[in-house]
């Protein structure tokens, strides 16, 4: 692989560890609702989308509309317990040390939540623009949307920028962006099956740390 013009972060199991954060809250407000799910259903089914696109999903299982109240008890749960149980993926504050690349990040998830994460871990001005497919695109992930809005914002070409992503839903957006795609599997939310899950989808790449990352970059 050529050395990129651009880094492309997903966000959630790639910047920051939240995917089991996330859908742990998500299988309680579920559950409270009538829907039995457990944190490996969340991770399974509703990972790597927005809400707006796997709310189909939970109303088709639950046979009826989903309460409005589900995405905010949701999102008050995450944000309650970030303050102590998010942390960056492992080996990203080494990666990110003297990296002179363009970066920046493309997530499904909204920017306030970015933001909090990354005010956190001090990476505010270090992980570059943030590009939320829940406010600047019409189609998230697995549509390339969000991938081709922030490359055009970068004036990277699609060809020299590389993406990591940890979901397969992600994994294919950016394949179908046209870029190189690192499937990371360095998360807490890691399970058997899932490299396999990111060749399936289409990644060009596996790193099961981000010291792998570096080998695959320089």
């Amino acid at each position: 692989m050529r050395q990129p013009d651009l880094i492309i972060f997903d966000y959630d199991g790639v910047v920051a560890d939240s995917e089991l954060l996330n859908s742990t809250a998500l299988a309680e407000v579920l559950t409270a609702i009538g829907l039995p799910t457990t944190t490996d259903d969340a991770i399974a089914r509703y990972m790597g989308r927005r809400w707006l696109d796997f709310l189909p999903l939970i109303e088709a299982e639950l046979g009826r509309a989903c309460p409005n109240e589900v995405v905010v008890d949701w999102t008050r749960l995450c944000h309650e317990r970030a303050s102590t149980r998010l942390s960056p993926v492992n080996g990203l504050m080494t990666f990110m040390e003297g990296r002179q690349q363009a970066r920046c990040i493309a997530s499904s998830s909204p920017p306030d939540w970015i933001a909090l994460g990354l005010a956190r871990f001090g990476l505010a001005d270090r992980m570059g623009p943030i590009f939320s497919a829940a406010v600047h695109v019409s189609r998230g992930k697995p549509h390339p949307d969000i991938f081709l809005h922030a490359a055009e914002a970068m004036r990277a070409r699609t060809e020299r920028t590389v993406v990591i992503e940890d979901s397969p839903s992600g994994v294919q957006a950016g394949v179908a962006a046209g870029m190189h795609v690192i499937g990371l599997c360095a998360g807490g939310h890691v399970r058997d099956g899932h490299a396999e899950a990111l060749t399936k989808a289409g990644a060009h790449r596996i790193a099961w740390s981000y010291d792998d990352v570096a080998v695959l970059i320089d």
